[in-house]
């Protein structure tokens, strides 16, 4: 395959594995890695048409499986990570990280503080509508830029993105490269405060220091944990795992994690065939007890090993 010249840098036949958070995947036919937006925009639209585009962020809520992908994958680094302020507004690059918006946010009194412990950057905050203690990145979504397949630059507001429950219709192949938020204002010791208990909180009931892609399973309920004391834990992909005692199931070196069973664990010897055949017994086995559907929230990409 013959492709564009570039002032970024394209590998061939990347292994990805140690791009993605549960340190697992065959590789990529080519990654792409732009130098700027005039880059990534020039080499999409010169891509022949033909060859799949797949835009991947920090790869924490991402299995690619074992065989690799047979795409183009583009990530973007230090060219798409600035992080501005106007105003009430805060317009964060694709390749940003949620938790550090929400730190330089705060430091201006500007609450997007549910981002703090969200793990990834904006772009995959924004093309899966990110979100937990009852906040969205659709509440505080204004705009969003992005290069589509054939190298065009547009600018995509709420409508165009349909934000759903972990979900957006951003077309195949665009690459999100900036968004826009319109955030409350706030004082910065009182969000900085909000910060530290939630970051607490998650280290208390999760496994932040195990190989994981964050939450498994979308909740069946439809929405995120709201954070309060009255919350309700029926419809939480946790409580139904538990209740088909799959909390500690293990296939080769998978677990669902002992702390929090709607986290997919590497235990140090997973293959992705391990995290995503564990995580298919586990909605087997939930549909058997409960009748309930769980759908992955975790994305699954690519081809099995030949």
């Amino acid at each position: 395959m013959i492709l564009p010249d570039v002032r970024g840098k394209l590998t061939e036949n990347r292994p990805l594995s140690e791009l993605t958070w549960l340190r697992v995947g065959g590789p990529a036919d080519w990654l792409f890695q732009p130098a700027d937006l005039d880059d990534l925009a020039a080499f999409l639209g010169a891509l022949d048409p033909q060859v799949a585009v797949f835009p991947m962020g920090v790869g924490s809520n991402l299995i690619v499986r074992d065989g690799g992908l047979r795409a183009v994958v583009i990530r973007l680094g230090r060219g798409f990570n600035g992080i501005t302020i106007d105003g009430t507004r805060v317009t964060a690059g694709a390749a940003a990280l949620d938790a550090h918006v929400a730190r330089k946010a705060a430091a201006a009194g500007l609450d997007l503080t549910f981002l703090r412990t969200i793990p990834g950057a904006i772009g995959g905050a924004v093309r899966m509508n990110a979100g937990c203690y009852g906040t969205y990145t659709a509440d505080r979504f204004v705009q969003a830029r992005a290069v589509t397949r054939d190298g065009g630059i547009v600018t995509l507001g709420a409508e165009d993105l349909n934000f759903r429950y972990r979900q957006t219709d951003l077309p195949e192949g665009w690459v999100i490269v900036e968004a826009t938020f319109e955030a409350p204002k706030g004082d910065p010791d009182a969000l900085d405060a909000r910060m530290t208990a939630q970051l607490a909180k998650r280290d208390e009931t999760q496994p932040t220091k195990d190989r994981t892609a964050g939450s498994t399973f979308r909740n069946p309920a439809g929405f995120s944990s709201t954070g309060r004391a009255d919350d309700v834990h029926d419809l939480k992909a946790w409580k139904v795992i538990d209740d088909a005692g799959m909390r500690g199931a293990r296939r080769g070196g998978a677990q669902m994690s002992e702390k929090h069973s709607n986290f997919l664990v590497n235990t140090g010897t997973a293959t992705a065939a391990d995290l995503e055949g564990l995580g298919e017994e586990v909605r087997k086995r939930v549909f058997q007890n409960s009748g309930i559907e769980l759908h992955w929230e975790i994305m699954r990409v690519g081809e099995p090993a030949p």
